[in-house]
């Protein structure tokens, strides 16, 4: 299935954060631990330039802990950092404001001597349903931005003070205009970073269940009480998921689509366990 999504919101709010960028500091950017690499914007790239990078690595608590201390490994340098976060859990964050002061301790320390005070300034972006306006909640502990369990709830660029002389940008989730690898545009479906309204559901959770089979086949079997068969379709486990379950509509006829929403909801919940589809390459 070929997945395209890039709503008129997008673009504007590129073309905001290329005339941002020049105000901040370094860049937060967020990304899911479930699928590292996938949530890697190519556009944002130009965008960032050379600016300082911390990489969030948000919702580790879904994701497998040794993938994610790879990831952790892999993102970072002598210009940027990374962290592990659950930006739902109270005074998470504090670990993503050290970081911010250790990467710019040469800066502080140039404007300690001068003088100066001027706030620290930093701009998050990530893919739509990252966690980005959730971590900003965290940092400032106030409801201030916008979020919600699905893409695209902030829509506009907002500044927001936080803790100490630190003020964050948030920006609207953001993806490309075309998907090059249908992998990765699958994977950003996945976690729900493309709405489910703009792709076929039933067919979606036909290629999650082949991938589950692929990377995590024990906990996906468990699950639903299924025995693999290797001469089964991924159509025939999700028909026996909605037998199972007894996902019927009228006239008797297996609910397909419900049985698609719930295995893609089970994943995006954590039921299936701590899965990350993005391996680290070694």
């Amino acid at each position: 299935m070929k997945i395209q999504w890039f709503p008129g919101h997008m673009t504007k709010a590129l073309r905001e954060m290329e005339q941002n960028i020049r105000l901040v500091d370094l860049v937060i950017y967020v990304l899911d631990a479930r699928a590292p690499f996938s949530c890697l914007n190519p556009v944002f790239t130009e965008v960032i330039g050379d600016k300082p990078i911390i990489y969030v690595l948000n919702k580790t608590d879904l994701a497998d802990k040794d993938e994610t201390k790879k990831w952790m490994q892999y993102f970072t340098s002598k210009n940027s950092l990374s962290v592990p976060l659950v930006s739902t859990m109270t005074n998470a964050s504090k670990a993503v404001v050290s970081a911010m002061e250790k990467l710019l301790a040469p800066k502080l320390e140039r404007n300690l001597q001068k003088g100066i005070t001027m706030p620290l300034r930093a701009m998050v972006i990530g893919v739509p349903n990252c966690g980005k306006s959730t971590l900003i909640n965290n940092l400032c502990g106030k409801y201030k931005a916008i979020t919600g369990d699905r893409p695209s709830v902030t829509r506009a660029t907002q500044w927001v003070k936080i803790a100490g002389n630190i003020e964050v940008l948030d920006t609207p989730g953001t993806l490309w205009p075309a998907f090059d690898n249908d992998e990765i545009a699958h994977n950003l479906a996945y976690i729900n970073a493309i709405k489910d309204d703009v792709v076929d559901v039933a067919e979606l959770s036909l290629d999650f269940i082949a991938k589950m089979l692929e990377i995590n086949k024990p906990a996906f079997l468990e699950r639903y009480n299924l025995e693999f068969d290797a001469e089964l379709r991924p159509v025939d486990y999700l028909t026996q998921i909605c037998e199972n379950r007894k996902f019927f509509i009228k006239g008797g006829e297996l609910d397909y689509e419900r049985g698609a929403r719930a295995v893609l909801d089970d994943f995006r919940k954590g039921r299936l366990g701590e899965i990350t589809l993005d391996k680290c390459p070694k």
